[in-house]
């Protein structure tokens, strides 16, 4: 996609309200996918040209991105909590810090230095300075006004929302062949099919009713139309004769049928339907501490003095790329993030790649740590979310995971920490655990460290891993999807029984793996691969083993050992 950098020069009215003429007062906005975006009242959108800032004087090609839509909108997302109206500075905080920030993730390199330096070039004189009050005021109802109302037109393009999970929409099918595909979809759920024909006049009064119920259940059921007209092999199937017809199934397998029009019947056995689809036995037991531990991931925020870790780099504590990191995490506790622009991402990427080249083990630490860092900026976080910034994730973790060399313990131990702190981020999150390859690394780090009985610190951030894992899977799984396959849930799965086994020592790690392994188990297919290994492994008793090493923990244990047991 094309990228491009709207400028206007809104110095226009300086004569008007100053009485002094200003050479440029510069607003920026980016152009991408036919949407232009901008920082006003917070960050808003409009179609391209239509603001209320009339036409650019200058339309620039910033470049071309490679960056899927959807972790773009979850990066302008971010942004919305930097960019918000209250902070808005017309010189100091304002449109082009906004975009200077959006080109830096989309293409790599930020917005033109004479639009961003003319700010501090205009407050650097007494003239400006003498100014800045009233051109704050006169600016005010230009820059921050409200977005210009649109109308409707075919030829116009969307502008573009944050994606959310669209309805189920009824299908209308006329062959066998679609029908046993959707009832495939379904073996794990439920399905409706509503057999009709055009010429029934009482089928069309339950229309409206049937598609509200589709929409209703979303994901959690597939709703089929059959018109006995087109398809007459697919009634014959079933021996349907009559109009309207019903029939439903649960998890694969016929449930019921009926025929006539009435819609309170249709919409009572439909929902009972969708309440047996969905629920499922361990939402009978008391669980309320481990489900809501579900709701907080864990993270690793510690600052240690920068300074001395920059000082392990040797060599390379001089790169321009770190120094630049080095100021910018200097300034998370200091400074506004408006005032914190993020440095060069991509710089910083070769810098990290170039320190996988050249592997030594006492700076390794450092440069691990310094990601690990960074990444607690939601900023920064939603950055490597795109497919080129996460390569070097990878690399990263690769490096770990390989075996080709001894890893000594603290690289392993910030590893564990560093891929942690991806999980906090939706957008890093969501990107991380659809890459199956980087999942499967993932795995590898966790189940290797997790045998370390040398070090209680590699096993409680192990055990930190498993549960962001777990925790971030049984979200999905209670949405109807799973994360992971059920291979790389029981290699994690089994890793997890073996480590509580083994955990004598710290309570701390025994808690973590014990919610973890509860969550991986919460909610999981009664006849799926991981129940029936919990129960081979006998990880009820496993975990009952630990009441005394948790104690006041032992409401948790109890709770845990229950599920297991079920």
């Amino acid at each position: 996609m094309d990228v491009q950098l709207y400028v206007y020069d809104i110095s226009r009215v300086s004569q008007q309200f100053l009485g002094t003429q200003i050479d440029a007062v510069y607003h920026t906005s980016i152009v991408l996918n036919n949407v232009e975006y901008y920082f006003g009242q917070g960050v808003q959108q409009s179609y391209p040209g239509t603001t209320h800032h009339g036409e650019p004087m200058e339309v620039l090609h910033l470049g071309k991105t490679e960056i899927p839509m959807d972790v773009i909108l979850d990066y302008l997302q971010s942004l919305k909590q930097v960019y918000t109206p209250e902070s808005y500075d017309l010189l100091l905080n304002n449109c082009n810090n906004f975009t200077h920030d959006l080109s830096t993730f989309l293409v790599g390199k930020g917005i033109p230095d004479h639009i961003t330096g003319l700010p501090e070039t205009f407050m650097n004189s007494p003239f400006g300075y003498l100014l800045r009050p009233q051109l704050d005021l006169a600016m005010q109802g230009i820059t921050q006004a409200p977005t210009v109302p649109t109308g409707a037109s075919p030829s116009a393009p969307a502008i573009i929302e944050p994606a959310t999970q669209p309805s189920k929409s009824v299908h209308e099918i006329d062959s066998n062949f679609e029908l046993e595909e959707l009832l495939s979809s379904a073996s794990k759920t439920c399905a409706v099919i509503f057999f009709t024909s055009s010429t029934c006049a009482p089928c069309k009064l339950v229309y409206p009713a049937f598609d509200e119920l589709a929409e209703e259940a979303g994901k959690w059921g597939v709703f089929i139309k059959i018109d006995l007209n087109r398809a007459y092999q697919v009634a014959a199937r079933y021996g349907v004769r009559a109009t309207p017809t019903f029939i439903t199934f649960l998890k694969g397998q016929k449930d019921e049928e009926w025929t006539g029009a009435n819609e309170t019947d249709l919409r009572g056995k439909v929902r009972l339907l969708l309440q047996r689809a969905t629920f499922h036995p361990h939402q009978n037991l008391d669980l309320g501490q481990l489900i809501q531990s579900s709701t907080t991931l864990i993270s690793f925020s510690k600052v240690p003095p920068l300074d001395k870790l920059i000082q392990k780099l040797g060599d390379s504590s001089t790169d321009p790329a770190v120094l630049r990191m080095k100021t910018f995490l200097t300034n998370l506790n200091t400074s506004t993030p408006q005032n914190n622009p993020m440095p060069d991402i991509h710089a910083f990427n070769i810098f990290l790649a170039h320190s996988l080249r050249n592997p030594d083990p006492t700076s390794l630490f450092a440069v691990y740590d310094l990601l690990r860092l960074a990444l607690n900026d939601p900023r920064i976080a939603a950055a490597y979310a795109a497919p080129q910034n996460f390569e070097t994730i990878t690399a990263l973790i690769s490096h770990v995971t390989s075996g080709a060399t001894a890893i000594p313990y603290n690289l392993r131990l910030i590893t564990l920490h560093l891929s942690c702190n991806l999980f906090p981020h939706h957008a890093l999150r969501t990107h991380a655990l659809s890459n199956p390859r980087f999942t499967t690394l993932l795995s590898t780090l966790l189940t290797t460290s997790l045998l370390d009985l040398s070090h209680t610190t590699t096993r409680i951030a192990a055990a930190s891993l498993a549960f962001n894992l777990a925790a971030s899977n049984v979200r999905a799984r209670i949405d109807g999807a799973e994360l992971f396959d059920d291979g790389t849930q029981t290699e994690m799965v089994a890793g997890i029984v073996e480590a509580v086994r083994r955990e004598t020592e710290s309570q701390e790690a025994a808690k973590g793996l014990i919610m973890a392994l509860g969550l991986w188990v919460y909610c999981a297919d009664v006849e799926g691969e991981v129940v029936d290994l919990v129960k081979v492994l006998e990880a009820g008793e496993v975990v009952g083993e630990k009441r005394g090493l948790l104690g006041a923990e032992d409401g948790l244990v109890k709770g845990v050992e229950r599920l297991l047991r079920s």
